[in-house]
């Protein structure tokens, strides 16, 4: 990374870093109704209610960040005291296998990617949120809502301090949410969609952010492949941003 980027990067890790902290002081109140979200499957450890990714920890001034990443909110292997790191359950052993299979794109998910989400409220299914939203006293749903507006805001503010001194010749990173289901007109995530949509507004970057559909139960690959099936001779790139671009409208611009 260049100097302005790193100190990009830091200052978003640091200011993350002390959200998630603040938010943490309600763990006691979001315990219990993650627990009760959760009562259909079967019992899991829960060991954090706000997971910080700690994954930004190893983050190094030499590592090349070519590409953000946002999924939706810590799931049950990510919030392990163990873990404590963003997509690295089934779907982010999805994604990795992704980007190893096809090295034409030059980013290996581990070290060239910063992951973020929407949100670092933990639930086992993202949908249990809506539970946590109907459930918990103004406190718990505050948190959610709040976070979703200062996640958007680091995520914003991530990207054009990553994109502000791009070396000459080299592609601005890029911005993909995954998983956009919840960002749809009275989904989870709306919040975080309009937040979004108003920084991004009269941004050059706006064309760097693609929207797909979740790693997770190989969606985000079943839909590639069908579009690939249609489109033989388009290369993987330019079939990617097709389909992100696509996405994109029916998300930011027609729900």
């Amino acid at each position: 990374m260049t100097d302005s980027q790193w100190s990009a990067f830091v200052e978003f890790r640091e200011s993350y870093k002390k959200l998630c902290e603040q938010w943490s002081i309600l763990s006691e109140k979001l315990y219990p109704l993650q627990k009760t979200a959760a009562a259909e499957l079967p019992a899991y450890p829960l060991e954090n209610a706000v997971v910080y990714n700690t994954a930004y920890d190893t983050v190094t001034k030499d590592d090349k960040i070519i590409l953000i990443v946002i999924g939706d909110n810590p799931g049950k292997e990510e919030q392990l005291n163990a873990n404590r790191q963003y997509l690295v359950g089934q779907s982010g052993r999805i994604a990795e296998g992704f980007f190893r299979r096809n090295s034409e794109l030059g980013i290996d998910f581990r070290k060239n990617v910063l992951i973020l989400n929407k949100t670092p409220v933990h639930t086992a299914k993202t949908v249990h949120l809506k539970y946590l939203i109907k459930n918990g006293d103004s406190d718990v749903q505050a948190v959610i809502q709040e976070s979703q507006i200062q996640m958007a805001r680091l995520a914003f503010q991530l990207h054009a301090g990553l994109a502000e001194s791009v070396p000459f010749n080299a592609s601005v990173p890029q911005l993909w949410l995954v998983g956009y289901s919840e960002l749809k007109r009275n989904g989870i995530f709306s919040g975080y969609r309009d937040e979004l949509k108003r920084l991004y507004k009269g941004c050059r970057l706006w064309d760097s952010v693609f929207v797909y559909q979740h790693f997770s139960m190989n969606r985000f690959l079943v839909e590639l492949h069908s579009f690939q099936s249609q489109n033989e001779n388009m290369p993987l790139k330019e079939c990617l941003e097709k389909i992100g671009s696509r996405h994109r409208k029916e998300i930011f611009e027609n729900s």
